[in-house]
């Protein structure tokens, strides 16, 4: 296939490209506008076979020049993390509605078909079973909000134009190339390095965990085999919570509980997620990964990839962080 991928220098996108190149020899173009959680290195393997434009999905005339040739649009691109939309919504309401509605036009005025890659998170919270795609939406966050808001959209571009879209909603993703200030790279970073493990409240959120490459292939399904109009969630294996999953980490790098620092909870903070995968897996999906699994070969490709992410650490990161939680990072 000619694909186009909107944030495919990401964590999510970039795994979802390689994929599609390495495993079924699509020609794929990426468009990403590089913010701070976007790099071409995570691209460096596939290069070769990709076409990259730099640019941003909310600009029209940068969408019409990544999009020349393709058949289909498959959509990473947003702003994704939560206490950052709560200190600055404005950047979130720009990419992941604004944006959206200018992938979607594009779309529109060359019949492509496009596919939303969403969250769970739209959902909100749920204290026992798991959302299906006729749950109700009720976002908690500004970032959660500015997801369903292109959620909408798209779906109202299926109903209202008869354009051939899909939405995929993952739960939580970890893997390689995450960018550090979520949860699963944050605590295998500071227990790498020996520095404190900031756990919101009492770590007790409830998470359903999603292997990046399992995610990546779900999106595949749903672009290749999804109906147009629908909604497949794509959830992960397996469950637990947060104080569990530091736990983990600190196992795997070989530090103990005393790098565990409780800090004041996030505001709004969702107390668990969980997804009902059957209609993906109708199309034939499997999670492959099982979380702890996933989570050992995070934890090695970390301590391996110091390449990756030293110069994060070391940059405009190391301002963020202190700034987000009171206190500075160990060098």
């Amino acid at each position: 296939m000619e694909l186009l991928v909107c944030g495919g220098a990401g964590f999510i996108g970039s795994t979802f490209v390689r994929e599609r190149v390495r495993e079924h020899g699509d020609r794929v173009t990426v468009l990403d506008k590089l913010t701070y959680a976007g790099r071409r290195e995570n691209l460096a393997d596939v290069e070769s076979g990709i076409r990259f434009v730099r640019g941003a999905i909310e600009d029209p005339r940068a969408v019409a020049d990544a999009v020349a040739g393709c058949e289909a649009i498959v959509n990473f691109a947003a702003e994704t993390h939560v206490d950052r939309s709560i200190s600055g919504p404005e950047e979130f309401i720009v990419t992941n509605m604004q944006g959206t509605h200018v992938l979607l036009e594009a779309a529109r005025e060359r019949g492509l078909r496009y596919v939303q890659v969403s969250t769970d998170e739209v959902y909100g919270s749920i204290e026992t079973g798991s959302f299906t795609e006729e749950s109700p939406l009720a976002p908690s966050s500004p970032y959660s909000a500015t997801k369903t808001g292109g959620d909408l959209l798209v779906s109202s571009y299926f109903h209202t134009y008869g354009l051939e879209t899909v939405i995929c909603r993952g739960s939580n993703n970890y893997g390689p190339y995450q960018y550090p200030e979520k949860l699963i790279p944050l605590m295998v970073l500071n227990a790498l390095a020996g520095d404190s493990l900031p756990v919101y409240g009492d770590g007790k959120n409830v998470r359903n965990w999603l292997f990046v490459e399992d995610f990546a292939r779900g999106i595949g399904h749903a672009l290749v085999n999804g109906l147009p109009g629908e909604v497949y969630n794509c959830g992960g294996p397996d469950e637990c919570d947060n104080l569990t999953v530091v736990g983990r980490i600190l196992e795997l790098t070989g530090r103990d509980e005393s790098l565990i620092e409780f800090v004041a909870d996030r505001p709004g903070h969702d107390r668990r997620y969980s997804l009902s995968s059957e209609k993906l897996q109708g199309l034939g999906w499997r999670a492959q990964v099982r979380f702890d699994a996933g989570l050992a070969r995070t934890v090695e490709w970390y301590r391996e990839n110091e390449w990756w992410w030293e110069p994060i650490r070391s940059g405009a990161y190391r301002e963020y962080y202190e700034r987000h939680y009171g206190r500075a990072l160990k060098a």
